[in-house]
């Protein structure tokens, strides 16, 4: 398909959610404008003009090709990720984000379902708050992902919208456990990367190694600009507390 409409951008090198919408426009070979948001200090006119709700990723598609800054009123504005994900399998069929099968499209959208906010809720819970026994919550999420994975493949066999949703947050949870950055206490980011080193979870780690050299999603990825970022992320700078 042939693209007819503008597309715009807003996002940030640290969100996941913002990621997804960058693998999937890399997936169409979409033309876009990104334009990056700093989180700790959005501009007035982001909300006012894009989205009132002030968080990303956020898209503006169609009317006239404006500066990110004053977006053309006569485009449609779009936030949610999983919301313009799927917006963009609509736009672009033949990229692939979702099947064409109606069953396999359905399989990808329950694959979602069931893992995107435990694998969420882990992630706050033990990278930001660092509470009691949540290594375990983490664990259990991956868990919950592996059973779901076929025995080889992606998450329903083929590349699809399932992975665009589940393999940032992956990625990025490996990278900031192999680091040992959050706040919980120092060394037990290590200690929970080489958990997953176990035989229990080799399938897990097949499954991220694969998404990884995925070409949408290596072209949109880079690792040693992600560990420069969350150094900076003051939700993961370590208190005395934690680290005592």
């Amino acid at each position: 398909m042939v693209q007819t409409g503008q597309i715009t951008l807003y996002n940030n090198g640290n969100s996941p959610f913002g990621h997804r919408v960058e693998i999937a426009l890399a997936q169409a070979k979409a033309d876009y404008t990104l334009y990056t948001i700093d989180i700790a200090d959005k501009p007035a006119w982001y909300t006012e003009k894009v989205n009132p709700v002030g968080k990303i990723p956020a898209i503006t598609y169609g009317g006239p090709k404006t500066s990110p800054e004053d977006p053309s009123p006569e485009s449609v504005k779009m936030n949610e990720s999983l919301v313009i994900l799927q917006f963009l399998a609509d736009l672009f069929p033949e990229a692939g984000i979702l099947p064409e099968d109606p069953v396999e499209r359905a399989k990808a959208r329950l694959f979602i379902a069931a893992t995107d906010a435990p694998l969420f809720d882990a992630f706050r819970a033990f990278f930001f708050q660092c509470s009691e026994g949540v290594d375990q919550t983490l664990l259990k999420a991956f868990q919950t992902i592996q059973d779901r994975l076929p025995p080889t493949g992606f998450a329903i066999g083929e590349w699809s919208m399932a992975d665009i949703a589940t393999a940032p947050m992956l990625v990025r949870i490996r990278l900031l456990l192999k680091h040992d950055m959050g706040r919980y206490p120092a060394g037990e980011g290590r200690k929970l990367f080489e958990a997953l080193q176990e035989p229990k979870f080799a399938r897990l780690m097949k499954y991220i190694d694969d998404t990884e050299h995925w070409p949408s999603f290596r072209d949109t990825w880079d690792e040693a600009a992600s560990v420069e970022l969350w150094k900076k992320n003051p939700n993961l700078q370590r208190n005395t507390q934690a680290a005592a």
